[in-house]
């Protein structure tokens, strides 16, 4: 079992980096007690779980559980036994967490101890030293974004794709005529292919149907525009999985959200789940358009 210590100062980035780490497949927990970490491993070591890696962050936030020194004791004595302790310490600059704490208008930990806050800040810096001089990896955050901040703990912790959950895609179907789907990442208006709708054998079938796919699927229009599409996201799909991207919300549109984009819905998922990808197929306005059609047809 691999244990990741996530430690430093507030408002450096450690809520963020811990995050990040349970993006990636690992067991994470905020603001243990440090007190707990020898029992937490014995437990881990001794029960058989899913997880090769464990994220803990501790820090001041514990009071008056917290002792930086007998922290970085308990790592070392730990290591001692055999035990695959990695420590990460998050810094940033006085300034930068002083625009930070201005920018959330949160409180300090330390300032519940009277203190002011660059005073807090400079305090907690004093307390964390035996812990930064202990880690294996100092993150100075003070001019980091968001991206560069993981491409340093990847850089630091190397590969954890034996444990990080592949990237997720939902493929969801919908009518223009109901409004885009807000959680959609990526919008495809197939209304340019043929229409089922003025079919007269065809309209009150959908997507899902044999004869609606087949009149869909076999036309040569719609034939390179899924040649041109899963070619896009071929190339897209790895660049969201390195952003840190976990689910993909792929939206197909046509006017009622029946027929066309039904069936290239379905193709598209069937593309993806033969590609590996965990694909789930939801089509949001299928059943609404369905009701419609005890009603008499109506152009669309």
């Amino acid at each position: 079992m691999r244990y990741i210590i996530v430690t430093g100062q507030s408002g450096a980035g450690k809520t963020a980096c811990v995050r990040y780490l349970e993006d990636k497949g690992s067991f994470c927990m905020d603001n243990m007690p440090p007190m707990m970490l020898p029992k937490l491993i014995e437990a881990f070591d001794t029960t058989p779980v899913k997880h090769q890696t464990v994220t803990i962050a501790v820090d001041v936030r514990s009071g008056e559980f917290f002792d930086a020194n007998a922290v970085a004791k308990m790592i070392r004595e730990l290591r001692q036994m055999g035990h695959q302790i990695e420590l990460i310490f998050m810094e940033a600059s006085d300034e930068t967490l002083l625009d930070r704490y201005k920018e959330t208008r949160r409180e300090h930990p330390l300032c519940q101890e009277g203190l002011t806050l660059i005073e807090a800040i400079v305090e907690e810096r004093t307390r964390l030293q035996p812990l930064r001089e202990t880690a294996g990896y100092v993150i100075d955050t003070t001019n980091m974004t968001s991206r560069a901040m993981k491409k340093a703990l990847d850089k630091a912790l190397g590969d954890l794709s034996d444990t990080e959950p592949p990237i997720r895609a939902e493929i969801l179907s919908f009518g223009f005529k109901r409004g885009l789907p807000r959680q959609a990442d990526l919008v495809a208006d197939v209304r340019f292919l043929p229409n089922p709708f003025y079919i007269e054998n065809l309209c009150r079938h959908c997507g899902l149907d044999e004869d609606v796919r087949s009149f869909v699927m076999d036309h040569p229009t719609t034939q390179e525009f899924m040649r041109r599409y899963t070619e896009l996201l071929d190339f897209l799909i790895p660049h969201y999985r390195e952003e840190g991207k976990r689910r993909l919300v792929i939206a197909i549109g046509c006017t009622g959200g029946a027929h066309r984009s039904v069936a290239i819905a379905e193709a598209l998922g069937q593309y993806l789940r033969e590609q590996g990808l965990p694909t789930e197929i939801n089509h949001r306005d299928l059943l609404l358009e369905q009701a419609r059609w005890t009603t008499p047809v109506e152009e669309e």
